[in-house]
């Protein structure tokens, strides 16, 4: 049986594993029919949870989505996407301005085959743009009954609190939900993050809980190189014989031995631990395929005991990420040397 969490202070209840729909389409699974059961197969397992975004497979997931929807399924499932990045060549068919935000969503309601989306999020941050401008669009979409609530991801505490403050000192509706991510390898957002997040009652959506499929079983000492599509899309962050990717071979395989000796799979010690953290409302799964989704499934019923939570902090300290990229969402300040060169600009 299920037991659901609260979303954030919303009054929704949500199940703790989501089921998020990136690899359905040409960048994983390209069958439609194989995606719906798969899909199906979560819905009918107690997820009540479904998360996507336009830009996965271009809007071609979104509209598996909705199929899979269809037919009487909407009214009972918490549905999720996210706006932000590019869908065309046009340099405004992207971003968090006010002019896409109001044209995108009817996009995405026209794939998901629904009139409202329960959770809409800004994919990423944009610097560029005032968050206000941003706030103000999606509160628009809440008075009109196309959004419920506005969520973000990969979001800075910083610009976490500040979207409270925007909400409160000009009466915009206020952001319920972030969606960072959050695995065994991957711990930084327990830092500031997660604290920010209960201070301030936000439901936490934890994304890539296996590390890309770094926590999969197959990423151990010794072993070949794993192949899959998303390794051959991403050649450095999973190359398994760079310096960069070392601690995370080694993490990986001494909580995969750590998983044995407690008769887990790592992908359910992997879910577990997310779901563990107090912080955290739902961790986002991403099968490919059936069998993916089956190897999840049950997770949020297994209980961590102290000496393996207190294991898997000796291997991968709190609050660290054992590489940077990890974390998401890199801030302009430090990927542009120019704004930090007050002589260069």
């Amino acid at each position: 049986m299920t037991q659901y969490r609260p979303f954030g202070r919303t009054g929704v209840q949500v199940s703790p594993l989501c089921l998020g729909a990136m690899m359905f389409g040409p960048r994983g699974n390209a069958d439609h029919a194989d995606a719906v059961r798969i899909i199906h197969h979560a819905l009918d397992s107690g997820i009540n949870f479904v998360d996507t975004a336009d830009v996965y497979s271009a809007g071609e997931s979104e509209t598996i989505v909705g199929k899979a929807l269809a037919g009487g399924r909407r009214d009972n499932v918490v549905l999720a996407t996210k706006f932000h990045g590019s869908l065309g060549d046009d340099v405004n068919e992207k971003g968090n301005s006010r002019r896409w935000i109001i044209r995108e969503v009817e996009a995405s309601l026209r794939r998901l085959g629904t009139d409202w989306i329960d959770l809409y999020q800004v994919h990423r941050p944009e610097p560029g743009t005032d968050f206000d401008e941003t706030l103000g669009a999606l509160t628009d979409l809440v008075r009109q009954g196309k959004i419920r609530y506005i969520g973000t991801s990969t979001f800075e505490p910083s610009a976490i609190v500040e979207g409270q403050w925007i909400a409160e000192r000009r009466g915009r509706e206020r952001v319920v939900a972030e969606q960072p991510p959050y695995s065994l390898l991957a711990r930084g957002i327990e830092r500031e993050v997660l604290p920010v997040a209960q201070r301030y009652g936000l439901a936490v959506l934890s994304w890539s809980p296996l590390a890309g499929g770094w926590l999969s079983g197959r990423y151990r000492k010794g072993a070949e190189q794993p192949t899959s599509s998303r390794a051959d899309r991403q050649t450095a962050r999973f190359d398994i014989g760079s310096d960069e990717n070392a601690a995370k071979l080694a993490a990986a395989d001494a909580l995969a031995q750590l998983a044995d000796e407690a008769g887990l799979t790592l992908v359910q010690l992997a879910l577990a631990f997310v779901l563990e953290h107090p912080a955290i409302t739902s961790a986002i799964i991403g099968p490919r395929t059936f069998e993916q989704l089956e190897g999840a499934l049950g997770a949020d019923k297994i209980t961590l005991d102290r000496d393996v939570l207190d294991r898997i902090d000796e291997i991968v300290p709190p609050g660290v990420n054992l590489v940077a990229r990890d974390g998401g969402y890199t801030p302009p300040a430090l990927t542009d040397p120019a704004l930090r060169r007050r002589s260069h600009r």
